[in-house]
């Protein structure tokens, strides 16, 4: 009896050792490999991103992600749209005019970030600019060429009211635009208003003599930066394109909840940032351009169809498009997941 217990367990024994041995030996789930451009450097604006990564969002989607910085939201569009990069970060608006220029493009926008977009052109007080668009009048502007915001200039003087018969616009490269406004070789410079104003910052400029004019609030009613996707890429791995757009949705829920955690990833790819300033970025970006009314209402992500054909309107003028593209062919919403996962706290 005894010994018919001790074979029993032996059997029994055997068979569990088998068994984890067969479990062990089943091939791991193989992981897409990706890459991803963002518009612009580490920095607290794209925590949501860095969060996802670190936090292992992308990985339970089954997605090995690579992210890697840009040179302008306008930039991050020929990456994608070549398939050098799968996924992107990029300005909606200047999708639309590649688009308009060749429909064979192979990009389009798949989550949107920037509801309000964060074009401006900023300022100091000190040299006679205001928070008044029309201050500018007679000022000299300094215009990195791919940027996002100065792709507006057309419109937004336009819409308002502005005379640039006096208006000086300098072509500067992104590396010395805020050095030549703090020192005064121009009096305000086109950019993303979290980005210029807290460069000013760091270069001595008091908060006082910081003029910020927001176009979104002059009357630009267009949306900002995009999540992007090669076409080709898409129509082949559709589940990876959802799960990257869910993996984001969490990413940008934590950066919400905890903007000091979102700037503290940042600084791990960055450490001569400087945490505070970032998570004051941070901060701005997500009350001034991505936790908008509509988003807290509908969930992150998405787009007013409405709005979205309004700002193709408006594109005729500000990039003078003849308005072929439809916004269907711009934006795609069927990758996202349900609304109750994109809401932010």
């Amino acid at each position: 009896m005894l010994m018919r217990r001790t074979f029993n367990g032996l059997v029994a024994a055997a068979i569990g050792l088998a068994g984890t041995l067969a479990v062990t030996a089943l091939p791991a789930r193989a992981e897409t490999a990706v890459k991803m451009t963002l518009d612009w450097k580490f920095e607290g604006p794209a925590a949501g991103f860095l969060l996802a990564l670190d936090k292992g969002y992308f990985k339970a989607e089954g997605l090995d992600v690579t992210i890697d910085t840009g040179n302008g939201s306008v930039e991050a569009i020929p990456r994608v749209a070549t398939g050098a990069y799968q996924f992107g970060f990029g300005d909606i608006n200047s999708i639309v005019q590649a688009l308009e220029k060749d429909p064979a493009q192979k990009i389009k926008a798949i989550m949107m970030v920037y509801d309000k977009p964060t074009f401006a052109v900023v300022g100091r007080k000190s040299l006679g600019v205001t928070d008044d668009p029309k201050s500018l009048e007679g000022k000299k502007l300094g215009a990195p060429p791919p940027d996002g915001a100065f792709a507006q200039w057309k419109a937004f003087k336009q819409i308002a009211g502005i005379d640039d018969s006096k208006i000086t616009i300098e072509s500067i490269g992104f590396p010395v635009r805020e050095p030549m406004l703090a020192k005064g070789d121009v009096d305000a410079v086109f950019g993303f208003a979290f980005s210029v104003v807290l460069n000013l910052k760091k270069q001595g400029i008091k908060d006082e003599d910081i003029s910020t004019i927001l176009m979104a609030d002059h009357g630009l009613n267009l949306y900002g930066n995009a999540v992007t996707v090669n076409k080709d890429f898409a129509d082949k791995n559709p589940e990876a394109v959802k799960g990257f757009v869910k993996a984001l949705a969490k990413g940008f829920a934590d950066a919400v909840a905890d903007p000091k955690a979102g700037a503290e990833a940042v600084l791990k790819r960055n450490e001569t940032l400087s945490l505070p300033i970032e998570e004051e970025r941070l901060k701005m970006a997500i009350n001034m351009n991505i936790k908008t009314p509509y988003v807290v209402e509908n969930g992150m992500g998405g787009v007013d169809p409405a709005r979205l054909a309004a700002s193709l309107e408006t594109l005729k003028v500000s990039m003078g498009l003849p308005g072929n593209v439809k916004p269907e062919q711009v934006f795609d919403p069927s990758y996202l997941p349900p609304k109750a996962e994109r809401m932010l706290p």
